[in-house]
């Protein structure tokens, strides 16, 4: 379908000004921060900071009692983004997925490239399920999620759980980075004027891949030889994404391995808009969805 007439009006705002010839990070780092598209997510029971070693985290819980738990990690391409960007969405899905959110505040890129972002999603991860008394959640009821660049470290985080004997519950991926080739047919398509554009990506490739082989599973999920025997997942992707093709080859793959998957493409949509209810519509609608699997996944009643 055409572009919907929410992502029409956006990516006009967004083209408004001239763009640095070269990304500023810091400024880019600051209006993430502050990015008004996201609003505000509700009040609950408890959010609290702390750090797993020092690996700074925030934990959002909805309720009292023992809960599932959904590890959380925040897309920007590796190299912006924190625990304040994640907040609203955290709440969101704390609240309407009824479990103890855990949201990490990895490394970033270039200051500690690959693979600094794996060892701390997983170590937090492992966390979670090895300490699970602590944070008063189920150790068997842990999933791991995220958006953009943080969908790719839940994707990675699975496996490398799976590899450790560890079991976790479902992997939540929203419009993920699943390939490190940046030659998809959506890459090309949609690699200038629809958001998210082909030199950006690049540019936060070349920050976050520093020396390292661009082929390691770790770094692109998609080529990792064996997906067996991963957790179930849910996938969501934007037809005007330039990560659209690998999201959903990523789910084909999962299902050929035999892996539990539903995909849903949201049509008219751009990179990420699940993050920005305050822009898009869909992004409630898609947020509802990803709630509602997360609960079945814990075999909690979809409400």
């Amino acid at each position: 379908m055409p572009l919907h007439p929410q992502s029409v009006a956006f990516l006009e705002v967004m083209r408004t000004g001239t763009a640095p010839a070269e990304p500023d990070l810091a400024a880019m780092r600051a209006a993430t921060r502050v990015s008004p598209h996201r609003g505000a997510g509700p009040e609950l029971k408890a959010v609290e900071d702390a750090a797993v070693g020092a690996i700074p985290i925030r934990t959002y819980r909805p309720a009292d009692g023992v809960l599932p738990a959904l590890v959380y990690f925040h897309g920007g391409g590796w190299s912006i983004g924190d625990l304040n960007s994640a907040d609203p969405m955290c709440r969101r899905l704390a609240a309407e997925a009824g479990c103890v959110v855990v949201s990490v505040d990895y490394r970033l890129a270039p200051e500690h490239p690959f693979p600094a972002a794996v060892e701390d999603a997983f170590a937090v991860t492992t966390d979670v399920v090895r300490r699970a008394g602590h944070y008063g959640v189920a150790p068997d009821l842990v999933a791991v999620g995220g958006d953009s660049a943080g969908g790719n470290l839940a994707a990675v985080a699975a496996r490398l759980a799976r590899d450790e004997g560890i079991a976790l519950a479902h992997q939540l991926l929203m419009c993920p980075n699943t390939d490190s080739g940046l030659d998809s047919p959506s890459f090309t398509e949609f690699g200038e004027g629809y958001g998210l554009s082909a030199a950006s990506m690049a540019w936060f490739f070349g920050h976050y891949l520093g020396s390292a082989d661009r082929c390691d599973p770790r770094i692109a999920p998609l080529r990792a030889p064996d997906l067996s025997g991963l957790p179930p997942a849910t996938i969501l992707t934007a037809e005007y994404d330039i990560l659209r093709d690998e999201g959903e080859a990523y789910a084909h793959a999962l299902a050929a391995a035999g892996v539990p998957v539903e995909l849903r493409r949201f049509d008219g949509m751009i990179h990420n808009f699940s993050t920005m209810p305050e822009v898009f519509d869909d992004a409630r609608t898609a947020r509802v969805w990803a709630a509602g699997r997360l609960r079945r996944s814990f075999g909690q009643e979809e409400r």
